[in-house]
């Protein structure tokens, strides 16, 4: 890259700065000495030093009038130089050539150049009106760097003149292409505000209508590459990329915005609640996604088709550009993690951590993009910083769920024995969570604090010895996610066990629990992912207790109504004694009315198990009533006396049995989640 002497630092608005410029400078032509014709013997060195004048900024003389007059183009004077170039290496450095007038005319005619481009600019690009033009203009300025890189390399007193005029031009040629570059840089930019309003208009003029990301024509891509190149070959490669950083990081905040995210400082994060907190990570994961997926590869496209020769160049321009952008949306995740722990915020936690996790092998993977090493890792660092914090309060609030059982301290029995809204809250959450089983055993496994994992692992298992699982289980099958998921369900086991003593009728207290078993046992059947954690093992224990509370159920309800049907005691001396057998139907049909009129208003909100206990229940009432009525029914007198004791037939009792577990409509609807 070709070195230069400083200049003073090129800022945007330094466009017409040299208005005022003294007007010798501007006189070039003035500035040098002119001879001879424009023949390859202008550019060859003097063999007799005595007679080549020392080269001085001096008015032209009078030889010089008719070879000024004639006029050439740009592109003729630049082949010319190149000639004077050549002759400049070929040459001896304590003797360099004579500088031809060609030189002077080259200077003058950029300075010209830049003039007519000024002139017509006012305040809008200018490149990409004359595209003939603009490249026989940039193959100049590349020519105008040659020739000053040329100069400096002789170091001599004799040609310090025309370096400090050469680069005099150079700077403002830079200053232009400068402002230039920044302006096509942010009109092109905004190419996607003015899509729609211009499309029809613009595919009638046949220009070309750019939609997607980073939104610059072709015609704009041509005209950032001859800038660009130009001025990196300048040695102005800072200037040049200062100006990509500043519009680029502009333009993608910009884009930011316009999908939906703004910036939202750590404080504000804070304070917000959790209902407008979560719309904002919604938009967050779906804006890092796009990040991802469209607007850097767009970008990456982009510095790859204007700087396709300046490798190290774009890679700088993308390692900054990624940087900030993915820094941006990092700074969010960091807020996040460390915002009030609470259970529901633990799946919107896993969501935006899975992203940041399946953005680091993308990072990974664009190795090619990267300045080195070190500035990928840093990248890298920075997304896996924010994931670890992300893992740690998914752990944290996973096991608060743990806490939240532990904390409820109602007195208050559920109405009617129905499903507790805890055992729904708890398994309805498990159930999610098993939706993200792999995310959360990998947080657990890489997450879950050191210095309490001996302290946990000892309670997990001392836990599970209470709830007679088997410890060598424990110890090889458990993750250490399974193992908490699995000591939640016995908490709640344990939880529901103490609510059920809220109840003072035992065969209310069965139904409750055989309602929360059933309900926890149906919600681990129908979901293949909290299955698979949970194991078979667990499945076939819970079927084993709902089955122990149901034959509870049937001891404590219908024993005593079934006793009544014994017939054992009935006769006295080989003849039924007829008031037993009037107390027995008497008791028989008080007992009857009173389980019809209660547990008509008890809920059993599965219908399978529904189903199950009518079953069980006809078909040990049904038989032993109809049989009992059948025997001892023709002992009363017919007419009132049977009326009176024999107030249910048996297909009566069918029909009570089937009424029965329906809940009481207007305060317990049944409910199937």
């Amino acid at each position: 890259m070709a070195s230069n002497p400083p200049v003073k630092c090129l800022s945007f608005d330094s466009r017409y700065q040299d208005e005022n410029k003294n007007k010798d400078e501007k006189e070039i032509g003035k500035s040098f000495s002119f001879g001879g014709s424009r023949s390859s013997s202008d550019f060859s060195n003097d063999n007799d030093p005595k007679l080549r004048k020392p080269f001085t900024i001096d008015e032209e003389t009078e030889h010089d009038d008719e070879e000024a007059s004639k006029e050439y183009t740009l592109d003729q004077l630049s082949d010319d130089v190149h000639q004077f170039i050549l002759s400049l290496a070929s040459s001896s450095k304590d003797e360099p050539p004579e500088i031809s007038n060609v030189v002077a005319k080259f200077l003058k005619k950029v300075e010209s150049k830049i003039e007519e481009y000024e002139s017509t600019a006012q305040d809008s690009v200018v490149f990409g009106r004359d595209v003939e033009g603009d490249a026989s203009f940039i193959a100049a300025v590349n020519r105008l760097s040659g020739l000053l890189e040329a100069i400096q390399g002789l170091k001599s007193n004799y040609t310090m003149p025309l370096l400090n005029q050469t680069s005099s031009v150079l700077h403002r040629v830079m200053v232009f292409l400068e402002e230039e570059l920044r302006l096509i840089l942010e009109e092109s930019a905004c190419n996607k505000n003015s899509n729609n309003a211009t499309e029809s208009e613009d595919q009638q003029e046949g220009k070309e209508v750019v939609t997607t990301f980073p939104f610059f024509s072709s015609e704009s891509i041509s005209s950032i590459r001859l800038i660009a190149n130009a001025m990196i070959t300048a040695g102005y490669e800072p200037e040049c990329c200062n100006v990509f950083l500043l519009t680029r990081r502009h333009t993608f905040e910009e884009e930011l915005k316009k999908q939906g995210l703004d910036k939202i400082s750590a404080d504000d994060v804070q304070k917000m609640n959790w209902e407008p907190l979560e719309g904002e990570i919604s938009t967050w994961i779906r804006v890092f996604k796009n990040c991802t997926s469209t607007l850097l590869p767009g970008e990456e496209a982009f510095y790859e088709s204007v700087l396709d020769d300046h490798i190290s160049t774009r890679q700088f321009l993308y390692s900054d550009i990624s940087y900030a952008i993915l820094s941006i949306l990092v700074n969010f995740a960091e807020a996040i993690s460390m915002t009030k722990r609470a259970t529901e915020k633990l799946f919107k936690f896993l969501d935006m951590y899975e992203t940041l996790r399946d953005t680091v092998p993308w990072v990974e993977s664009k190795t090619n993009m990267y300045t080195s090493e070190e500035s990928k890792k840093e990248l890298k660092s920075e997304l896996s910083f924010a994931k670890s914090r992300l893992g740690e309060a998914a752990v944290s609030i996973f096991c608060q769920l743990e806490n939240s059982i532990k904390g409820d301290n109602t007195k208050t029995p559920v109405a009617s024995g129905a499903v507790h809204p805890l055992t729904r809250y708890t398994m309805n959450y498990l159930k999610y969570a098993c939706e993200y089983k792999d995310t959360l055993e990998q947080v657990f496994q890489q997450h879950l604090r050191t210095e309490l994992t001996e302290e946990y692992s000892h309670n997990i298992v001392d836990h599970h010895h209470q709830h007679h699982h088997n410890k060598e289980e424990i110890k090889h099958s458990h993750s250490p996610f399974a193992a908490q998921l699995i000591t939640i369900m016995d908490l709640l086991d344990s939880y529901l066990e103490s609510k059920s003593k809220l109840y003072k009728d035992p065969s209310l207290r069965s139904i409750f629990l055989m309602n929360n078993g059933r309900y926890m046992l149906q919600k681990v059947k129908g979901s293949t992912e909290i299955h698979q954690v949970v194991g078979d093992n667990w499945c076939r224990k819970r079927s084993s207790d709902v089955r122990h509370h149901h034959k509870n159920y049937q001891r404590e309800t219908w024993s005593k109504v079934l006793q009544c049907l014994n017939q054992e005691g009935l006769q006295v001396n080989g003849k039924v004694h007829k008031p037993i057998l009037k107390e027995r139907f008497k008791n028989f049909n008080q007992y009857f009315d009173e389980i019809h009129k209660t547990q008509s208003n008890w809920v059993v909100c599965d219908e399978q198990l529904q189903s199950e206990l009518r079953v069980s229940i006809s078909a040990v009432m049904i038989p032993a009533y109809r049989s009992f009525v059948a025997r001892f029914g023709q002992i009363f007198t017919p007419g009132r006396q049977v009326e009176k004791y024999i107030k249910f037939q048996p297909d009566d009792i069918e029909t009570i049995i089937e009424e029965l577990f329906d809940g009481n409509a207007s305060s317990m609807p049944r409910r199937k989640t």
